[in-house]
């Protein structure tokens, strides 16, 4: 990954949609912390803002995103929203749950939504894509994509999209890191030309001590957040950290003045030990 990149570099997504490589995630922020974290970011130069159905922030999330746009000026669509299904509960139940996370965030669409995991079945799972491509061809929903799914999970869709002429994933989001490389899933999402988002690229800071982050944080004069961050952005990934404070979500979005060797990044790839860092259900039924 070339050292060009900026804040407000982008991937291509498979219809030529543009996604920032790196976004801000709001996973355990509530309410008024959600609102300010997402208001800290957005002034910091964030221009992704990762949301859930899950996380019951989608209103604050866009709230803020829509008082930002309008005390500075900024089109509603410089910035890219995602948000995710809470449950493969049917085909209405799923079309009610898109309509009521757009409600939530006033954002009038949203720029990307994720089944947000594969659990339910298949029969479930299938039903959740067909509603979210009825929602994608109305335009309510910009782009569409999974949440960590295993390859059997994946293959089920593509067969579906196949099948029935449907709109194939354009990302994937799932818990990738260098203690958690997922080299199997990487490969075939890559094949597929679905783009992988890195949920969790800190490692929710179980892994800031270890000695190999350490001493390429000492090497750079970064902080071990930023190493990590550094190389989901070089693997290609999208990058989605997470933080309450204001500090650390601006020095988080400052991984553009560096760079990794190839070296360096075959050397953390060496150090996955298939740490989870919240939940994993790629192997459910």
């Amino acid at each position: 990954m070339p050292s060009f990149l900026t804040s407000q570099s982008c991937a291509a997504l498979r219809d030529g949609a543009q996604i920032p490589i790196i976004g801000f995630g709001t996973y355990e922020l509530d309410s008024e912390d959600a609102y300010n974290a997402v208001t800290w970011a957005l002034e910091a130069g964030y221009r992704h803002i990762d949301s859930a159905e899950w996380y019951e922030n989608e209103r604050e999330c866009g709230k803020a995103v829509m008082d930002f746009c309008r005390g500075h000026d900024v089109p509603r669509s410089s910035v890219f929203f995602t948000t995710k299904l809470k449950e493969n509960n049917g085909y209405e139940g799923v079309t009610r749950s898109i309509q009521k996370s757009l409600d939530e965030c006033g954002l009038g669409y949203i720029d990307l939504y994720l089944i947000h995991g594969p659990i339910g079945g298949r029969t479930a799972r299938l039903e959740s894509w067909r509603a979210i491509c009825e929602a994608h061809k109305s335009g309510k929903l910009r782009n569409i994509g999974i949440s960590t799914f295993g390859i059997k999970h994946l293959q089920e869709i593509l067969d579906l999209c196949s099948k029935e002429s449907l709109p194939l994933p354009s990302v994937h989001q799932i818990d990738l890191h260098p203690f958690q490389v997922r080299s199997g899933i990487v490969e075939f999402n890559k094949r597929h030309g679905i783009v992988l988002e890195a949920w969790a690229p800190l490692v929710r800071g179980l892994r800031f001590k270890h000695p190999s982050i350490v001493n390429l944080a000492q090497k750079y004069s970064k902080d071990s957040a930023q190493i990590l961050l550094r190389y989901s952005l070089q693997k290609g990934y999208v990058a989605i950290p997470k933080s309450s404070s204001k500090q650390r979500i601006i020095s988080n979005i400052q991984v553009f003045d560096f760079e990794l060797s190839d070296t360096e990044i075959l050397n953390l790839d060496g150090l996955d030990e298939t740490l989870v860092t919240d939940w994993d259900p790629t192997d459910c039924d």
